[in-house]
């Protein structure tokens, strides 16, 4: 991206998007223009929130956490829930920042002064929704992560609105379905979205239809427990059109030249750091292992999953290595020998100019599979789309045999809630917001491991998960609020959080899609 894009945006990012510092404060750069054109805003907003969500912060040192993807080497206070209150400070605002500037990617194609010109770069229409979709999928992503949070006064700084409320869960969900169907119904696909810029889709407008109503699906299935619209909406998204290969896979490329290279690779390469590796949980079920250690069975126990290559490396023995999970930072050498250095050995994901996905056509094969009664056909689609797709991104040599046996053992094993969830957990990696979404509503993978749980043995002991914050039992069901918001927007943060569970700033309150009752709950679909 070429660099004059990243200081053009300065000016935008630098506004608090929460409305609570005072504008009379906020520093003008004399170097860069006051208006930035909708296609080089696109294109800063877009790498900005690809590079403050799939980094080695918002993702490393939590979502990726969460869903037990990855753990750390050796500070594992995050792995037990010990959030470092300036990092989630800091990735709320970055996120509410992402979300401003795709809306005055709207305003500048809405506005009467500002549209005309603004059309040379694509039409009106489909930049609006373009960036509507782009908004829809950050705003899913912050809800899930927090809760309650500020939505319908987001960006109105224009318009007198100083401290934003929290809307309910609830509420922000019902508005995002109804964007999506607007921005999904406005797009016209004989023009282009954006004339450059556009990253993602390349200004392909009739892949931004698929991706929005692609959306759709991953947003109503997230509603399946709790909205009984939401077959109506996945219904709809079919009707007007949904990804139909890994041709229309949503994802950004980095740049393998200069600095705009991707975020994972700055954590290892440039940033010379090898903190994280890939958790024993998640690493038994690519090997197809079963957790003895809790009684935890596979439902295709033996089966070596071909992803297991691409996702990791194997140490210097040829052996696949995972780190127990929730280790105390003070017992962590104990359980590190043998592990493969990301490092040293980096897999394909550390590529400087990576392509990291935001919705993947196996998810969406899965989402279809659930909503159909759990549908065979739709789940081996998914799994044979997830194989072809990630040995494509990671240059993996998968022979036809290969994907071949291991789809038939798997499929032979039956299309139920488990397999299904479990096969979609596969496929979200490096995704851990929507990974740790989908086992706050299903409760799979069974695999994961939840407080109390054994996750290994010192010095011929069980040695147990043991969080350093309170989860009432379970894996974390939210993210506090941030401090910040206490002080800077505290009337409102105040009213948000008396509406938590025992009206305290917790880790525990759920999510209002998620009903289940325990940690092994596994409500089923109505």
């Amino acid at each position: 991206m070429n660099k004059i894009y990243k200081y053009l945006l300065l000016g935008v990012f630098g506004v608090s998007i929460m409305a609570c510092e005072d504008l009379d404060s906020l520093n003008q750069d004399p170097n860069n223009p006051d208006k930035v054109p909708s296609h080089m805003l696109m294109n800063g907003t877009e790498k900005w929130i690809m590079d403050n969500v799939y980094d080695t912060w918002f993702s490393g040192r939590q979502c990726l956490l969460y869903s037990q993807y990855w753990c750390q080497n050796n500070y594992t206070e995050e792995d037990r829930y010990q959030i470092r209150e300036s990092v989630n400070n800091n990735y709320f605002n970055y996120l509410y920042m992402g979300v401003a500037n795709l809306q005055k990617v709207v305003q500048l194609n809405t506005d009467e002064k500002e549209k005309a010109g603004n059309s040379i770069y694509g039409a009106n229409s489909n930049q609006i929704a373009a960036a509507t979709i782009l908004k829809v999928w950050l705003m899913g992503l912050i809800t899930d992560t927090w809760g309650n949070v500020p939505y319908s006064e987001v960006g109105k700084l224009e318009e007198g609105v100083m401290y934003c409320k929290y809307d309910d869960q609830k509420t922000i969900y019902e508005s995002l379905i109804s964007e999506l169907t607007a921005a999904v119904n406005m797009i016209d696909e004989s023009k282009v979205a954006f004339t450059s810029g556009d990253v993602i889709y390349k200004g392909n407008s009739s892949k931004w239809k698929k991706f929005g109503n692609s959306l759709k699906c991953r947003l109503a299935i997230h509603l399946s427990k709790v909205d009984p619209k939401w077959k109506t909406y996945i219904a709809e998204a079919i009707q007007s059109g949904v990804f139909t290969s890994n041709a229309d896979v949503a994802a950004f490329k980095y740049s393998s030249s200069g600095s705009d290279y991707c975020k994972f690779y700055e954590g290892w390469v440039v940033d010379g750091r090898d903190d994280f590796t890939m958790t024993k949980p998640f690493m038994d079920i690519l090997k197809g292992q079963s957790d003895d250690l809790n009684g935890k069975s596979h439902p295709w126990k033996g089966v070596l999953d071909p992803r297991l290559a691409m996702y990791t490396v194997p140490n210097d023995k040829g052996e696949y290595v995972g780190v127990s999970y929730g280790v105390p930072s003070a017992d962590m050498a104990a359980f590190t020998e043998g592990v493969p250095s990301w490092g040293d050995n980096p897999p394909a994901f550390l590529n400087p100019d990576f392509s990291v996905p935001l919705m993947t056509y196996a998810e969406l094969q899965f989402i279809l599979s659930e909503y159909k009664g759990f549908s065979a056909d739709e789940y081996k689609n998914g799994i044979e789309a997830s194989l072809d797709y990630w040995s494509k991104l990671c240059g993996a040599d998968l022979t036809d045999t290969e994907k071949e046996n291991y789809v038939t053992t798997v499929v032979a094993k039956g299309a139920n809630a488990e397999t299904v969830a479990l096969q979609k957990y596969i496929d979200l990696y490096l995704n851990g917001t929507e990974a740790w979404t989908e086992y706050r509503r299903t409760g799979y993978p069974e695999q994961l491991l939840r407080p109390g749980e054994i996750t290994g043995k010192l010095d011929g002991a069980d040695l147990k998960f043991e969080p350093l914050s309170e989860v009432k039992g379970d894996i974390i069901s939210r993210v506090k609020y941030p401090t910040n918001e206490s002080t800077l927007n505290g009337n409102n943060w105040k009213e948000a959080v008396s509406k938590l569970k025992d009206g305290t700033n917790n880790y525990y309150t759920k999510m209002y899609w998620d009903v289940r009752t325990s940690a092994y709950d596994h409500p089923q679909n109505k």
